[in-house]
């Protein structure tokens, strides 16, 4: 499957899958492992939660990682700092770079706003040097709408309770 239909899949799945879930972390767990199960070449997917100045680690699939962030450090809180998504093709070279697991290569990093404001960050590593292009980054965006979509529709039920 080539990687365009395989995002459009990927898309399609997580909106089916997240319709019917009224709970912030189900909504996210199960995200980061339809991410991982669906796309290729990827070791690690997660997200880190913001509260105050600090990301902490929320659900995740793959090795064990950094439990806490500061906004404006590693990639993680350098795209909070920045408020957009960053694509680092070799980690190594990317200033203050926080290696939570040894064998990632490359990663990429999408702000999920809630409301209009940040809520989390989507966070995708790959055992591959420049594991992520453009094209990926175009459709992890969407993929960051659409949770993004069901976490709003979340807060809205639950504050209608």
């Amino acid at each position: 499957m080539g990687k365009k239909r395989a995002y459009l899949s990927l898309i399609e799945n997580l909106d089916n899958l997240l319709e019917c879930d009224h709970f912030e972390m189900s909504i996210l767990a199960n995200s980061s492992a339809l991410i991982k199960e669906m796309l290729k070449d990827v070791n690690w997917v997660g997200f880190y939660l913001l509260y105050d100045d600090e990301l902490l680690l929320g659900p995740f699939q793959g090795k064990v990682a950094c439990t806490s962030i500061r906004v404006g450090y590693g990639v993680v809180g350098t795209c909070v700092e920045r408020r957009e998504p960053i694509i680092v093709p070799d980690v190594n070279k990317f200033p203050g770079h926080i290696p939570c697991d040894e064998s990632s290569r490359s990663e990429v990093v999408i702000p999920i706003f809630v409301k209009g404001k940040i809520y989390a960050v989507l966070d995708l590593d790959s055992k591959k040097l420049n594991r992520f292009s453009s094209v990926d980054l175009r459709f992890l965006e969407q993929v960051a709408m659409v949770i993004s979509k069901h976490l709003t529709r979340e807060a809205h039920q639950l504050k209608n309770i």
